[in-house]
């Protein structure tokens, strides 16, 4: 069964600790993350941006496979599927196909359209139970053809937001999506702290979780983030499970071509890619 991220966000920012989305591309992905959370009695947030819910064929399907998916194997977490930086009409279609949180990601406009927007998404999705994750300062680099400066955010702006009723708020505090580069200055936590201060028991979230060090995100964590995002760093292990696989020649053995064989050891990378961030995260034994 499907949650809503308000209560398991709640309840990760009165605990502080994290609760890890990660976002899916197909059955493989969505089922290692489901087994992991279940396996680490974690509770877990399937993200889903909307490159990739046209890639697996639109949200309906999206959303009928993780229902599925957590009755045939018995998932016992709290579970959410959320939509990653949704547009409006992105919003309100996830909201129609059976998500159970979404994000309005209003960033790119100015703050009284932010606000207005914002404001109709919330109306919308409270109303049937849905949690809603908003936006101020964008994140910087590219995820699925969402592009972002990397402004970092307003503090007076996040508390507008955040009077909205809102359930999460990202804050752009110099993370990026991707790979960080070499000269990356790090977060902006003087600024993390501003926007707790000014935001209290708002839970606070992380996108571009791939590659900051450990120190940070315990840092942040205690400064009231309480999702962190992660997706470049299941895809890097993914790609790397099963480029070995192929380099090795294993495709070539019996049946080794088998996309059941094939996908395998990306599979079992994401696996161990989710039970490290869990760990990293405090999210373990906290379903």
């Amino acid at each position: 069964m499907l949650v809503s991220a308000k209560e398991m966000l709640d309840k990760a920012k009165a605990g502080k600790y994290a609760v890890g989305q990660f976002n899916i591309n197909n059955l493989e992905w969505t089922k290692s993350i489901l087994l992991t959370a279940e396996e680490c009695k974690s509770p877990v947030i399937l993200g889903v941006s909307e490159g990739a819910g046209k890639y697996m064929t639109g949200f309906k399907t999206v959303a009928a496979m993780v229902k599925a998916m957590i009755e045939e194997l018995n998932i016992t977490v709290p579970v959410a599927l959320h939509l990653d930086h949704g547009s409006y009409e992105g919003a309100k279609k996830a909201i129609e196909a059976g998500f159970s949180s979404v994000m309005f990601d209003g960033s790119h406009y100015g703050i009284d359209e932010n606000v207005e927007k914002t404001t109709e998404i919330i109306n919308l999705a409270h109303s049937q139970g849905i949690s809603v994750e908003a936006e101020v300062g964008s994140i910087g680099g590219e995820e699925d053809g969402v592009v972002g400066a990397g402004e970092v955010a307003d503090p007076e702006e996040c508390k507008k937001i955040a009077d909205l009723g809102v359930d999460m708020l990202a804050a752009g505090i110099g993370n990026i999506h991707g790979k960080y580069p070499a000269n990356w200055g790090g977060l902006n936590f003087e600024v993390l702290a501003e926007i707790q201060k000014l935001t209290t028991t708002m839970p606070l979230v992380l996108h571009g979780g791939t590659g900051i060090p450990e120190a940070m995100i315990k840092e942040a964590i205690s400064l009231g983030v309480s999702k962190i995002n992660v997706n470049t760093e299941c895809q890097l292990s993914f790609a790397e499970a099963t480029r070995k696989y192929i380099e090795a020649g294993k495709d070539l053995e019996g049946k080794g071509f088998d996309p059941r064989k094939l996908l395998a050891p990306g599979a079992e990378a994401i696996k161990q890619t989710v039970k490290e961030k869990m760990e990293l995260f405090g999210s373990v034994n906290k379903a």
